[in-house]
């Protein structure tokens, strides 16, 4: 069956029409449904991995994060730290677990009071009792303060001096000048690589214008580059002026920076 259209001017065009029973039509809606069926459907499916993407992104966001805090840089010895490449990652190293020690003076023994090998008699120390302590490997043994790793360490002692008297020594006619007492403080390193100990830190003070019954602290501290198996001690110059009487007033410590 045909129908003539109007086209304008004069003009007219056929159009066959499809018989109202023709089978075609179910075909084309089916078609059509199955369409809209698999358009639903792919979208269903992305809504649904939608959150599973999510979940994995925050996943790995949250390792990558943890990783990162679980590591801090360190510039190697000797290297500038502008270059990126220079960077290594360590684990972070607590000050809880570095070396350290604080020693406290105890009464000293006569016996000490003599010089030994020209060099000023060493102090011994308590280091387990009241303010006293070792930790982290570091160890004391027979008056040294031993370094159990290699490292820059800071190193401090302070010893207070008491006597009851205060001569100035003997004055020589001769030269018209008087030649003072004074009290002295070392702290010496004792190393197997070296045979003679070396002088660490030295304080020197006169005494000579201080009255009678008098005290005077001298305190020593510095930062070293120090090597395993090193052996710190404390000399002065005269053991029997030291002040031993509280723990506070006199002591000897070390710990790794």
């Amino acid at each position: 069956m045909a129908e003539e259209l109007g086209l304008g001017f004069g003009e007219t065009a056929s159009v066959e029409m499809l018989p109202e029973g023709d089978s075609s039509r179910p075909k084309a809606r089916a078609r059509l449904r199955a369409r809209s069926y698999n358009v639903h459907w792919s979208l269903t499916c992305c809504l649904l991995l939608l959150p599973v993407l999510a979940g994995l992104t925050a996943y790995l966001l949250v390792c990558q994060i943890q990783a990162q805090e679980d590591c801090v840089p360190q510039i190697p010895n000797g290297q500038e730290s502008g270059s990126s490449h220079e960077l290594s990652y360590a684990p972070f190293r607590a000050d809880r677990d570095k070396p350290r020690a604080h020693l406290t003076v105890v009464k000293q023994t006569p016996a000490e009071k003599l010089h030994q090998k020209n060099q000023f008699p060493a102090l011994h120390w308590e280091h387990e009792l009241g303010l006293a302590f070792t930790k982290n490997r570091m160890n004391y043994t027979n008056k040294f303060l031993v370094i159990p790793e290699m490292g820059d360490y800071f190193v401090y002692t302070q010893i207070t001096f008491r006597g009851t008297t205060s001569e100035c020594g003997d004055i020589s006619q001769r030269k018209g000048q008087n030649k003072p007492d004074s009290i002295v403080v070392v702290i010496t390193k004792v190393t197997d690589s070296y045979p003679e100990p070396s002088q660490l830190l030295t304080g020197t003070k006169s005494v000579c214008e201080i009255s009678s019954n008098w005290f005077q602290p001298l305190y020593l501290g510095a930062m070293f580059s120090l090597q395993e198996g090193d052996k710190l001690m404390v000399n002065v110059s005269d053991i029997s002026l030291v002040d031993y009487t509280k723990e506070d007033k006199t002591f000897f410590g070390a710990f790794l920076l």
